[in-house]
């Protein structure tokens, strides 16, 4: 039972003229007798709460910024008429900041027999899972003055999944794989692909694309043609390390990685690869194995949602031994990390010839734009020093990707923008030279 606000007003206003003119119990009484006999009379024509069904439809995952509706089905099998405000509890970060109690909250009126469905429209702010709180239901009487109140715990969940904002850039990077592969424009050829065909040598040919034999049978000298071959293994792993953590904006650097495996999974399950995901810092945080082509984005996406740094250091042996494991024959291993010096240095570079003797190895990490803003500022004694810190910065993280590069790996270094497309880049460049 609950005293509403309406009451407190009424019962004020009644012993006000009480106190005054009549301050005897007997006049109390007299005064506040209709007062109390419409309370009770309010209250007893409220619908009970306790006797209510809940149940729950509705979405059950949502790419981050995008909204889910949770339908929540109220039935009164009571006698009375419900008069209801309803609460729908979730996390805070179901909504943007400022719109939760708009969101969570609702009123309806639900006749006797009958139901009604009231939805909550979710807008989450962060990856993983988020499971509704308690419905928590006020019943009003007719005239408001009191209310019956109770809680129901309802459970459903909702996965909020990554937004992949870069799937934009998939289309013009598909249409530079369908260039490699024949389809609009001529063959590239390289070492490593599949023989297509034989044409005649242009100057600017690779010498190593002579076939002798051909051209001894003909007038002209012939060349081999080459298609990009299929089939390929493709392992990402993602390093959910202590620098995966580190915020470039508003989100960790581990999103920006995602975002950028994503659509290097997507384009190369549409060149025709095999494609698997690995998570690690200190152990195996997510695994995506043995996909079909389909398969693969919908699993990594779903794997990727609940996905979050660790605040260890790396266990770079480990994270060697467990890609090795899951590639055990020549892949192309795409190491989503951190450029910083002692990481490197300490951890990956001892480890780093034991993935580059037998497979591909690209580093892809996500650069800080405010570092290049802080290099370029000046006009003060403090921007000049921050232009300074910038720059060694900058220097030293030139100088790790030169080491990494000595041992035979591709660097991709980039904004959280610009990362995704430039991965995508030197995949078809690497498929380009004939490398994969």
């Amino acid at each position: 039972m609950a005293l509403t606000g309406r009451t407190a007003l009424l019962a004020a206003l009644g012993a006000l003229p009480v106190g005054i003119w009549a301050p005897s119990w007997t006049g109390i009484l007299a005064v506040n007798a209709p007062l109390a006999i419409a309370c009770a009379c309010d209250f007893a024509l409220a619908a009970p709460v306790r006797r209510l069904r809940l149940t729950r439809s509705g979405d059950t995952s949502v790419r981050l910024g995008d909204t889910a509706d949770v339908t929540l089905t109220v039935t009164n099998p009571s006698r009375r008429l419900l008069r209801a405000a309803i609460r729908d509890a979730w996390p805070p970060s179901s909504w943007q900041h400022g719109t939760e109690i708009a969101a969570s909250r609702h009123e309806t009126t639900v006749p006797a027999g009958e139901r009604r469905r009231i939805t909550t429209r979710l807008r989450p702010t962060r990856r993983g899972d988020r499971h509704a709180d308690r419905v928590t239901i006020r019943s009003y009487g007719p005239l408001r003055l009191f209310s019956r109140q109770g809680t129901h715990t309802i459970p459903w969940s909702v996965r909020v999944l990554p937004a992949f904002t870069s799937r934009k850039h998939l289309p013009s990077k598909l249409a530079r794989l369908r260039e490699l592969d024949g389809r609009t424009s001529v063959l590239t050829r390289g070492e490593g692909t599949e023989f297509d065909s034989l044409r005649e040598y242009v100057p600017g040919d690779d010498t190593r694309s002579i076939d002798w034999r051909a051209t001894a049978r003909h007038t002209t000298v012939a060349v081999r043609t080459w298609r990009p071959e299929r089939d390929r293994h493709v392992l990402l792993v993602l390093d959910t390390g202590r620098t995966s953590a580190g915020r470039v904006g508003d989100a960790p650097r581990l999103d920006a990685s995602m975002d950028a495996a994503l659509l290097l999974a997507a384009l190369a399950s549409r060149a025709g690869d095999r494609v698997d995901l690995l998570a690690y810092d200190r152990r195996v945080r997510g695994l995506v194995q043995g996909r079909t082509a389909r398969e693969t984005l919908p699993s990594m996406v779903n794997a990727m949602a609940s996905l979050e740094p660790e605040l260890v250091e790396t266990d770079a042996r480990g994270l060697t031994a467990t890609a090795l494991r899951t590639a055990p024959r020549s892949s192309l291993i795409v190491l989503l990390t951190t450029l910083d010096t002692a990481p490197v240095e300490e951890g990956l570079l001892p480890v780093l010839p034991q993935l580059t003797r037998r497979h591909t190895v690209v580093v892809a990490s996500v650069a800080d734009p405010h570092i290049a803003r802080m290099a370029a500022s000046r006009g003060t004694t403090e921007a000049v020093y921050q232009a300074a810190a910038a720059a060694q910065a900058q220097s030293e993280r030139s100088r790790t990707a030169e080491q990494l590069r000595r041992h035979g790996v591709t660097i991709v270094d980039a904004t959280p923008e610009e990362l995704a497309p430039a991965l995508a880049d030197a995949y078809l460049t690497l498929k380009a030279a004939g490398r994969l």
